[in-house]
């Protein structure tokens, strides 16, 4: 798909034949065209031809393509090294805050990931041509990108003419601008639309030499996919990353490639998180709705054949002992598979089956190893992720291999001995009696999430091993580009989340489920979300996340991203002598947590909560009160004095 539409310095567009210039457009569209959108380029040519009788220098581009959010700008004027970005609204009599955020997002996803916007300064324009004036201005939105100035399409001229008079720069190449590297990390509701429409991974995901190419993850697994059909094998493959890292888009992109491969081999995403299925099938068939009128319900069934539960899948297969279709399954988050006394249980009160004794790991293998001839299992792992009891992590899928399947070929890669994967357990203990296969590309070591700093991740290691030094080092590399604040006062947090926010970009409150004593600051974490509409719903709706009033849990968000988080602090996890502390909070009094288990997926809820901002975070940390025994300064005050020491700054 080219870039843009239609290319041209102002002078020939001028005289160039309307069209002439609406052939070219038309030419470059892969869309049937439709009156309506016919008609707007009509009017919106004839408006720039009159602008540029009055400014004979510089390039117009029409159409301009951003993959990441599947959007064209209306239009691209470059001129004097400056770049104007202009929306249309033919017919509009105001200045709807929708177009104004529309307008924005493309300004913000072009300085994010457009490499030759990074340093240029861009100016959004929303046109909306019969809208009153409005007065101009030149005030930076943030660095590098304009407020947006509201024009109709009779002072559209003098908004340049403005702009001009107070900013010049570097002249620039307009066909370097066009096809510049475009090197995006979209969220992975934004990922999933992508590729449920047609887009391939390398549009919407990064290309760094930092970053291993999830392209590479994909070209290996099909290998060994290939591999295991042409020689009947059963094969495993366990894809490992960092919080962040692209392991859910790796494992969509893989189920939609071979979902749709040949009818003879089905692909299927399997998740137990039940929020991020929930919201990904939602925002699929919102999504599909909109771009092509199909019924919602029918969008939405089309959607959940392609993602479900993985407990529904499971428990599909339980009343029968015939091979699924799927000869390609995808296991989401599978370091959070039941253990074999959780599916038991489970099992026993659910199913009224007492005789049922595997794990889920080992019943999902012997689920897929009812296939005669192949079969593969993919396993995206977060190391550091479990966070419920009867989780039982990735040391149980090896266990199940062993006692059951050792004909299966195991793939990994050398990552994978890290101890947030292994418990610390030797290489020898993890792989003995297995047949496994080393493939580097099997690890995504470079998180995506946080896209303007790749130490995220690290730091909150770091944070959570109290590793005192080591964090101060890792926040110092990172503060210009990906702000952490801290802040004691919840009113502050909401502030600095909402005046840094530009556009649609989300933002909301998140805290772990045993954050029971916040309830006195409003974060109410027994109160469930409705994850779809606190993720996909906008601005408008309280129930969204925008309205900072509904609190998300581990269990709501992990998986998913927002732009921007406050991270509430309670003293479940406490801070004293360079030692963490465990507590829950159990009628009117906090209980100390002594079962290692336990301590380990409390310790993991802080982790998920805190890789879940894309662009930055504020944590806040009360203040106690020595009226309330449940809520003591000390209790508080130890995580709080850490992070000051460690470099985050207070407001």
């Amino acid at each position: 798909m080219s870039r843009a539409f239609y290319i041209s310095d102002v002078k020939r567009f001028v005289v160039q034949p309307d069209d002439s210039i609406l052939g070219e457009m038309t030419k470059k569209n892969p869309f049937a065209l439709e009156d309506l959108q016919r008609n707007a380029w009509i009017e919106e040519i004839q408006i720039l031809k009159t602008v540029f009788t009055e400014m004979d220098r510089g390039d117009i581009i029409f159409e301009y393509t951003i993959p990441r959010i599947g959007k064209r700008i209306d239009a691209v004027y470059i001129v004097d090294g400056l770049i104007f970005l202009l929306e249309f609204k033919i017919g509009a009599y105001e200045y709807s805050k929708s177009a104004i955020n529309q307008v924005i997002d493309y300004a913000l996803d072009l300085k994010n990931f457009h490499k030759e916007s990074h340093r240029r300064l861009l100016i959004p324009m929303l046109i909306a041509t019969e809208a009153p004036d409005s007065a101009f201005h030149s005030q930076k939105m943030k660095e590098g990108i304009l407020d947006v100035l509201q024009c109709n399409k009779n002072n559209i001229v003098h908004a340049f003419q403005y702009i001009l008079s107070k900013f010049s720069a570097k002249d620039m190449d307009t066909n370097d601008w066009i096809y510049s590297p475009y090197a995006p990390t979209p969220t992975i509701i934004e990922a999933a639309q992508a590729l449920y429409r047609g887009h391939k991974v390398s549009d919407i995901s990064r290309n760094d030499a930092s970053a291993f190419n999830l392209n590479e993850t994909t070209m290996a697994i099909n290998t060994i996919i290939e591999k295991s059909k042409n020689e009947c094998r059963k094969s495993i493959c366990f894809i490992t990353g960092v919080p962040g890292a692209g392991k859910t888009l790796a494992g969509l992109n893989i189920a939609n490639e071979r979902h749709r491969f040949d009818k003879e081999e089905h692909a299927i995403f399997l998740s137990g998180n039940q929020p991020l299925v929930d919201v990904l099938q939602e925002a699929l068939a919102r999504d599909e709705h909109l771009r092509t009128n199909v019924k919602k319900t029918e969008a939405l069934a089309k959607a959940k054949a392609f993602i479900q539960n993985i407990h529904h899948f499971r428990d599909d297969a339980i009343s029968t002992y015939t091979a699924p279709n799927e000869k390609v399954a995808i296991f989401d988050e599978a370091q959070r598979a039941w253990t074999k006394d959780m599916l038991a249980d489970f099992m026993k009160r659910k199913k009224g089956r007492a005789d049922f004794f595997m794990s889920e790991p080992e019943f999902l293998i012997s689920i897929m190893d009812r296939h005669e001839d192949w079969a593969v299992i993919i396993c995206l792992v977060g190391g550091g992720q479990e966070i419920n009891t009867g989780e039982a992590g990735l040391i149980e899928w090896f266990d199940a291999i062993r006692k059951g399947f050792s004909r299966w070929d195991v793939y990994v890669s050398e990552q994978i001995t890290d101890s947030e994967y292994t418990r610390n357990l030797s290489i020898k203990q993890l792989f003995h009696d297995l047949r496994y296969s080393v493939v580097d590309a099997l690890h995504l070591a470079v998180s995506l999430r946080s896209f303007r700093s790749e130490n995220v991740s690290a730091l909150i290691k770091a944070i959570l091993d109290v590793e005192k030094e080591n964090a101060k080092a890792l926040y110092h590399s990172l503060s210009n580009d990906y702000p952490i604040l801290l802040t004691r006062d919840l009113k502050k947090a909401k502030a600095w989340v909402r005046s840094h926010a530009k556009g649609t970009e989300r933002y909301g409150i998140v805290a772990s489920s045993g954050a029971k004593r916040l309830r006195p600051f409003g974060v109410w974490v027994q109160s469930k979300i409705d994850a779809v509409t606190w993720f996909l719903n906008d601005a408008e709706d309280v129930r969204s996340s925008y309205f900072l009033e509904d609190t998300a849990t581990e269990f709501d968000i992990q998986g998913l991203e927002l732009d921007w988080t406050i991270v509430c602090w309670d003293a479940n996890l406490r801070l004293s002598n360079n030692h963490f502390q465990y507590y829950r909070f159990i009628g009117s009094k906090w209980q100390n947590i002594k079962n290692q288990e336990n301590i380990l997926y409390l310790k993991n809820a802080y982790r998920v909560l805190l890789t879940r901002a894309r662009q930055g975070m504020i944590i806040f940390v009360p203040e106690g009160n020595k009226e309330d025994i449940t809520r003591l300064p000390a209790y508080y005050d130890g995580i709080y004095q850490f992070f000051i020491e460690i470099g985050l700054r207070e407001i």
